[in-house]
């Protein structure tokens, strides 16, 4: 019997966009099961407390695990990104690329997690090319002036994200 392939998307999601939700969906027919981890990142300053992020998300991929058949978990954490993927049982982590400027960071990074643990790869998806511009920053930006964003994130997320950014 082959070992399971676990791998790991990590994430703030503040909030998923439909350009997660298709790195997600590619994700998923690479492995057995794929765990998206909603990191804590107080830095980014993120409009949504992570276990609301989290709900967000399940609502969201759960059409994603019926359709392709894999089983889609996904968990809130608030560790060092290696300890988390060694928690989960993860041997790959998945990591979308937007633009080029986005690999600078992510070379850096899945360098320093090789370090820590050889065992665990990371793998870069290309975002599709209608999602390569889209950010959760610039979502949040968009929304909070009053802007459009509606083809931007899925139906539930949009209604939420207005609801949150009016409040304030």
């Amino acid at each position: 019997m082959s070992k399971q392939r676990i791998g790991l998307y990590p994430g703030t999601f503040d909030p998923i966009t439909n350009g997660h939700l298709d790195i997600i969906c590619r994700a998923a027919r690479l492995v057995d099961k794929l765990v998206v981890g909603v990191a804590m990142n107080a830095g980014k300053g993120p409009i949504f407390p992570i276990e609301e992020r989290a709900d967000l998300v399940r609502a969201e991929v759960d059409i994603i695990a019926e359709k392709t058949g894999t089983l889609i978990e996904v968990q809130p954490f608030e560790a060092l990104l290696i300890s988390f993927a060694q928690q989960v049982g993860a041997s790959m982590i998945i990591r979308g690329l937007r633009a080029v400027s986005d690999f600078d960071y992510e070379f850096q990074m899945a360098g320093m997690n090789y370090r820590l643990e050889p065992n665990i790869e990371t793998v870069f998806l290309m975002a599709s090319e209608h999602h390569q511009f889209i950010s959760s920053r610039f979502v949040k930006d968009i929304a909070m002036f009053g802007g459009d964003i509606s083809s931007f994130v899925p139906p539930l997320t949009h209604e939420r994200t207005l609801a949150r950014l009016l409040k304030k």
